[in-house]
């Protein structure tokens, strides 16, 4: 135990100095690449260390864990540990003022997260060069952006020079602060349209700008209620054809460690057989996992 938390103190003085002008993961236990850590994560907020324990420590390694950061916060450095394996993921302040809003940085882009308020704080980082990509790709075209949460791949597609983006969240309260997030980067919001809604609820709604020349589908592997990922996805890719332009491009998304990309290739085989499988995104190296497979899948299809 004291071993692993010397190994994740000497990886994380490394990533701090200096720290990255940017938001980042800095250390990524739940890869599997470093022995006792698997259930720790650290992402580095722009002067807030956030760490995610994903499941409880085992004895004494959390006591050992609050001393080395304790020893390695230096300035005005906040750290923020979250029990991500407890009924709605409480957290709290180690050291520094609390805050519950912030805005990072990524790519030039400004995202505002909520800090120790919910499981989720408003930005997957393994998603960056997803977000990237859209922004490389999204130059005059029509984007669907389904399971929008809040909203970061509309931020990125208006950035790129989308045409216009259609965001679809069940979530109003995700929406609202995708709204946030594109006013913090100045974007011209009638560009940018918002759904409130169940999506297999509202495929009327969602037809109905149709046409898109990119359609982004990146759910949660379960949603009580309203998505299960192995027995929906189906759903989703099966109404593709009518949805996408002639010539049009698809991202399509896993994030189930124990769902590998064949899931989405045969089933997008199955279901929408003019798709093309094209590649599958790299994923950004702080990710790094002991499965090729078992990290984010982000599909492209055309």
């Amino acid at each position: 135990m004291t071993a692993a938390i010397d190994t994740l103190h000497q990886h994380l003085r490394t990533a701090l100095n200096p720290p990255p002008s940017e938001t980042r993961r800095l250390f990524h236990g739940r890869g599997r690449c470093w022995p006792g850590l698997e259930q720790i994560t650290v992402d580095w907020l722009q002067g807030v260390l956030l760490v995610g324990l994903f499941r409880e420590p085992p004895e004494g390694q959390l006591a050992a864990l609050q001393d080395m950061l304790r020893g390695l916060a230096t300035g005005d450095m906040a750290v923020l540990i979250q029990h991500r394996y407890l009924p709605d993921s409480p957290g709290y302040w180690l050291l520094g003022e609390p805050c519950t809003h912030k805005v990072i940085d990524e790519d030039g882009l400004r995202y505002q997260l909520d800090l120790g308020l919910k499981q989720n704080n408003g930005l997957f980082l393994d998603m960056r060069y997803g977000r990237r990509w859209v922004r490389e790709h999204a130059a005059d075209k029509r984007v669907l952006n389904l399971f929008a949460y809040t909203c970061g791949f509309s931020v990125a597609a208006i950035a790129g020079g989308a045409q216009q983006v259609v965001n679809l969240d069940m979530s109003k309260a995700a929406l609202s602060r995708g709204r946030d997030n594109h006013r913090l980067n100045g974007h011209d919001l009638g560009r940018v349209g918002f759904l409130g809604h169940e999506l297999f609820k509202s495929w009327g709604k969602v037809r109905k700008p149709a046409p898109y020349d990119l359609i982004i589908i990146d759910p949660p592997s379960f949603q009580k209620g309203s998505f299960a990922l192995t027995q929906d996805y189906a759903k989703i890719l099966r109404r593709l054809p009518e949805l996408l332009s002639e010539g049009g491009t698809v991202l399509a998304c896993v994030n189930d460690p124990g769902i590998g990309p064949e899931f989405l290739i045969q089933g997008m085989a199955e279901q929408a057989p003019g798709l093309t499988f094209v590649e599958r995104l790299e994923n950004p190296p702080e990710f790094a996992d002991v499965d090729v497979a078992g990290g984010l899948k982000a599909l492209v299809f055309r």
